[in-house]
This record gives C-alpha cells, structure tokens and sequence, in this order.
C-alpha cells in the first residue's frame, strides 16, 4: 500500500494517499450510519414521513441500497480509470455503501429478525475500529516502540470502552427493549 501522494504529471492533480481515502471512508461510514439510525428512528416513531421503500408489499431495507452501491462501486473499480476527484468519490461511496449494509448485519444473520439485533452494532464497531486503524495509525515502516505502546493502550481502551457498551447496551434492552421492539412492530412495514 502506497501511503504516498503519487504525482505522474505535474500539471495533474495528485491522487489521493491509501491514508487519505481510509479517513473519508472512515466519516462517511460513521456519519451514513448515525444518519441512518437517526432517520429509521423517526421514520419508527412516524416523526417523519414513511421514507421506506416498498415494492409489491415488500420492505426494501436500506442494506439492499449498500450492496447495489457496492456492486457499482466494484465494476467501476474494475473497468474504469480513476482520476484524483473520482477516488475520493469512490471512497465516499463506498463508506456510504458499507455503512448502509453493515447497519442491518443482524438481519444477514437472522433474515426473519428485527432491526434492532445486537450483532449489526457488534459488526459497525468492529469496522470502524478497522477502518479507523487504516485510517489513522501510521505505516509499518514507520512504527517505533511509542507506537506499538500507544496501540495496545489504544486497544485496551477499546476492548474497555466495548465491555461497557455491551454492558449500557444490555440495560438499554431491558429497560427500553421491549419499547423498541413495539417501535418496530407498530412502525411503518
């Protein structure tokens, strides 16, 4: 992986770094997947209208949108060249792309299962803490010894920052579960 700017002409612009396009994937994932919450929340609690996509009475989730944006995304990755400004493009797309699917990971697993499953927020830690990792740790030619201290420490903080999201998470279901799970079933279908 090239962690370096790559200029072939120099009256082009540069395309962007392998660290650079892991940072918009990194927002756009997180932003698409706060969004996304937020909005089937108020599309739930019919605080906004029913945005949900339905064909011949069916409910078309919103991960069926990320595997068609990343579908795309792969055959324009395979048949076309890239300039700098369509890289990132293609990062943005494809951070949105995940976020849309991996939000409803719980639903791969368990196709007959609500919404609010606990491995579609188990799946969209683990890569964000992926993502986050390319996006933000240096290269391994660079890592020096306060690195791999700040790596495990940094680790530790997540592994502690989980435990207490699975714990807070486990007390939001029996105070809020049964709420939420009316919130599902008397929502838009």
């Amino acid at each position: 992986m090239n962690t370096n700017t790559e200029i072939s002409d120099p009256g082009q612009q540069a395309m962007p770094t392998f660290r650079h396009l892991a940072r918009w994937v990194f927002t756009t994932f997180l932003l698409t997947f706060i969004a996304s919450r937020v909005l089937v929340i108020l599309i739930m609690a019919r605080k906004v209208p029913d945005l949900f996509l339905h064909m011949g009475g069916t409910h078309v989730h919103h991960l069926n949108y990320g595997i068609f944006i990343l579908s795309a995304l792969g055959a324009v990755l395979l048949f076309v060249p890239l300039n700098a400004r369509q890289r990132l493009g293609c990062a943005v797309a494809y951070g949105f792309g995940m976020a849309l699917t991996f939000d409803e990971f719980g639903m791969w697993l368990h196709l007959g299962g609500g919404y609010w499953q606990r491995a579609s927020f188990d799946a969209i830690i683990v890569i964000l803490g992926l993502f986050g990792m390319l996006a933000f740790a240096p290269g391994w030619q660079k890592m020096r010894a306060h690195h791999w201290i700040t790596g495990a420490g940094t680790i530790i903080v997540v592994v502690l920052f989980y435990l207490l999201l699975f714990r807070s998470l486990n007390y939001v279901d029996r105070k809020d579960g049964t709420r939420l799970q009316q919130l599902d079933q008397n929502g838009p279908q």
